[in-house]
């Protein structure tokens, strides 16, 4: 199902603020899942998880605090939905992005070339869904780390536990091909991580649009009950 356009200029407030509306537009025909579907594969978290995370982890990696410079890179629209493996949204999950900037550099101390790291990226996000599992981001086109094929890192969590660490990969990237994380995924489940990132429709500026979806090995009956018990 598309993602409805969005406009090509969003100011800060009507973007965070209008995010889970968007969600909940995005996504309104039930289900296109039998009775299970696979789940996303596990993937290494890598070392590169932030080490001493911004004051600033909205949604919006474009720009950090009030700033008013936007990072560099396409700038992407990536949205989906956490879901159990019965087609189920899963509300109430935090999902986690992180990745390097347009210069190849993580947020974090260890990372390569930290000298010319984009200050005005804020390399993480998070976001919370609302009760049709939606999430949504703004960031940038992930972009070839030395020995890495372009991807963006993510972490799926409800409450204290943590349901899966994967990634997300750009489709038709040709070093996909001799990636070593993603080799070594079953060829079959690729595809749940390997997603589109198109021209969005409308926009002046040359943004973009990413959508994958996540689905994690929760059943409805356990959300339910880890619903009840944090209340």
């Amino acid at each position: 199902m598309k993602t409805p356009p969005l406009p090509s200029f969003v100011s800060r407030r009507r973007f965070l603020g209008g995010a889970a509306a968007l969600g909940a537009s995005a996504w309104t025909v039930p289900g296109a899942f039998a009775e299970l579907a696979s789940l996303t594969p596990r993937m290494t978290e890598g070392p590169f998880y932030p080490d001493r995370l911004p004051l600033d982890t909205d949604n919006d990696l474009i720009v950090v605090n009030d700033g008013l410079t936007p990072a560099v890179g396409e700038i992407t629209h990536l949205s989906g939905r956490i879901l159990t493996a019965s087609g189920e949204p899963l509300r109430n999950a935090v999902i986690e992005i992180w990745q390097v900037d347009a210069h190849g550099a993580y947020l974090h101390s260890r990372t390569n070339n930290a000298d010319g790291r984009d200050t005005h990226f804020q390399g993480f996000g998070r976001f919370l869904t609302g009760a049709d599992g939606a999430y949504y981001f703004r960031t940038i086109k992930p972009v070839v780390y030395p020995g890495r094929t372009p991807h963006i890192h993510f972490l799926v969590r409800k409450g204290d536990r943590r349901l899966v660490t994967s990634q997300f990969f750009i489709k038709g990237q040709p070093e996909n091909q001799r990636d070593g994380v993603l080799s070594r995924i079953d060829p079959k489940l690729r595809e749940l991580v390997t997603i589109d990132f198109k021209p969005l429709p409308g926009s002046s500026i040359g943004e973009l649009t990413a959508h994958g979806d996540v689905i994690v090995g929760l059943t409805p009956e356990e959300a339910e009950r880890d619903g009840r018990r944090r209340g």
